[in-house]
């Protein structure tokens, strides 16, 4: 089925980052036939708009597919994973620790009356 493209789509330049990031199919089953880009996609979509995930739209794979790789990834730490590589690798490039030896916090007081 073709798709359509949404604003939440990924980009070429994001996919290419992500899809090394997306574990691998079983090993011993059935080879993979769901195209990971377009759960992707669909996921993104669903996390955008705050649809509920059976009113997806069509041309996404099923609903049951995708909230299934959404919660087996949400378990194995997937999207944590793909939240900080980009940040690592970058920090990475440019010759610092991937994690900030020092964070500085900003707070605003908030003065209630009642």
């Amino acid at each position: 089925m073709s798709h359509k493209r949404y604003s939440t789509d990924l980009t070429d330049a994001e996919w290419k980052i992500l899809a090394p990031l997306i574990p691998g199919a079983k090993k011993g089953g059935y080879p993979r036939t769901t195209d990971m880009r377009a759960v992707c996609n669909a996921i993104y979509y669903q996390l955008k708009t705050g649809c509920q995930w059976e009113l997806l739209p069509r041309d996404f794979p099923s609903s049951s597919t995708v909230y299934s790789y959404y919660r087996k990834w949400q378990r194995l730490g997937v999207w944590e994973q793909m939240n900080h590589s980009p940040t690592d690798r970058l920090r990475q490039q440019i010759g610092k620790l991937t994690q900030p030896t020092a964070v500085a916090a900003d707070s605003q007081s908030v003065y209630h009356t009642f």
